[in-house]
């Protein structure tokens, strides 16, 4: 092994030790990942970092030149982005699904107290992105939502993309088709990668997914 190739060893092995104290909630949307990850938090003490609530302030900071996808997507009107493109084509370049801004939000937890654990939640968590990332393979689960779930959720918590659109309903079915496939590309990389999930369908009580999540993690 080259010079480099221990120095990026040794960074890769001190990022680990230095984020030992989180425990990553990724997987689709609507699956309940914000509600588990405060419950937990809540129970035990823990410091919850949404990356969800930190996507405006990670789009701020971005450039064209390492947020191409982003820099894109900031310049369609609502109807490009979510009533003429196929759900194809909304998957793959969709910026947060492109793992653009991860880098932010590792920095993000780097900077909070590591005496306090965390809980990080969010669809950003990509399977290949926080693997290299564990110090232990117990820190980590996605919650992968069952279509019918997926629906439910969305439907009890209502649309605010849809409606600023001119086709609410073309756009609903294309946002729902667009989270169906990015779930089962979550699926596939979970299974390569030997990484822990819940499927969580709509006979799942809220009590058994955070008891399981809890389990998971060894807490």
């Amino acid at each position: 092994m080259s010079s480099d190739g221990r120095d990026e060893a040794a960074d890769a092995v001190a990022l680990r030790a230095r984020l030992r104290h989180v425990y990553w909630i990724g997987g689709g949307s609507g699956a309940g990942k914000s509600t588990i990850a405060r419950r937990i938090a809540a129970r035990y003490g823990l410091h919850v970092y949404s990356t969800d609530e930190a996507m405006p302030g990670h789009a701020r900071r971005s450039t064209p030149e390492d947020a191409p996808y982003l820099s894109r997507f900031m310049t369609m009107d609502m109807d490009e982005r979510w009533v003429n493109r196929s759900p194809e084509i909304m998957l793959e370049t969709f910026h947060w699904f492109r793992g653009e801004g991860f880098g932010m939000i590792v920095d993000d937890l780097l900077r909070l107290p590591a005496e306090t654990g965390i809980v990080a939640e969010g669809f950003r968590l990509l399977p290949h992105l926080v693997k290299p990332l564990l110090a232990a393979q117990d820190h980590a689960v996605w919650l992968l939502p069952t279509p019918e779930f997926r629906r439910t959720a969305f439907d009890g918590r209502g649309w605010e993309i849809p409606r600023k659109t001119s086709d609410p309903e073309r756009a609903r079915r294309n946002l729902l088709e667009r989270d169906r496939m990015f779930t089962d590309r979550l699926f596939e990389e979970t299974k390569r990668l030997e990484l822990p999930v819940i499927e969580v369908d709509t006979t799942m009580p809220e009590d058994e997914v955070a008891g399981r999540v809890t389990q998971a993690f060894g807490l």
